[in-house]
């Protein structure tokens, strides 16, 4: 696997692109703010543009989807629950759901649907990898009092998250922690969301305000 890490706009996010190291398929996962950047780390690496992947329908996650899909003409992966912000590009789009599987050559991404930060917010896990886009941040997690956030939401998806396998990395959709990745084994001994969410609901929205 080819994974190669682009901080990019003001709000430090991260973009990604994942490929297969035999076929060069790439996907971009939430391409926002510098779309030439993206395409010159693409072109640079050797790859070709097979998909697109959000996390969450969020403007700082997809504000450069249109303008990469004006030079790459690929399907656009976006959990069904957060499809209606995607209407300009309808054509590209294929709403998912948790479970659902995608290829980039011998690569199986799987969805897995983790609401909280937003209704359709989603997460894509790759061999011992998992992009988390808002879900789970280098010890936090994402807000949950926003239009279409829900606490009890979140909850569930973290502790889902925390039972992944211990040296699962973390590649979360903004440079906030002390580092900028991290394994759940590691989030789990630090993180205090995981750590909430590991255990009831009451502790968890008590430290969210929800």
């Amino acid at each position: 696997m080819i994974l190669k890490t682009l901080q990019l706009g003001p709000m430090a996010n991260f973009v990604y692109l994942i490929a297969d190291d035999e076929t060069k398929e790439c996907a971009v996962v939430d391409p926002a703010w510098d779309v030439p950047a993206i395409l010159r780390a693409v072109e640079q690496e050797g790859l070709r543009l097979a998909r697109v992947l959000l996390t969450h329908n969020h403007p700082d996650h997809i504000n450069g989807v249109a303008e990469l899909l004006a030079s790459a003409d690929v399907p656009v992966h976006v959990h069904v629950e957060d499809a209606f912000a995607l209407k300009p590009v309808q054509k590209n789009l294929r709403p998912a759901k948790s479970g659902d599987k995608a290829r980039l050559g011998k690569l199986e991404l799987t969805f897995l649907h983790t609401p909280g930060h937003t209704a359709g917010s989603q997460c894509f896990l790759v061999e011992d990898r998992v992009l988390t886009g808002d879900t789970l941040f280098i010890g936090a997690c994402g807000r949950v009092d926003l239009p279409g956030s829900d606490p009890e939401k979140m909850y569930r998806s973290l502790k889902r998250l925390s039972q992944l396998p211990a040296k699962t990395l973390i590649l979360p959709g903004h440079d906030y922690g002390e580092v900028p990745t991290a394994t759940i084994e590691e989030e789990r001994g630090r993180n205090r969301y995981l750590q909430a969410a590991a255990g009831g609901l009451g502790d968890f929205l008590a430290l969210t305000g929800g």
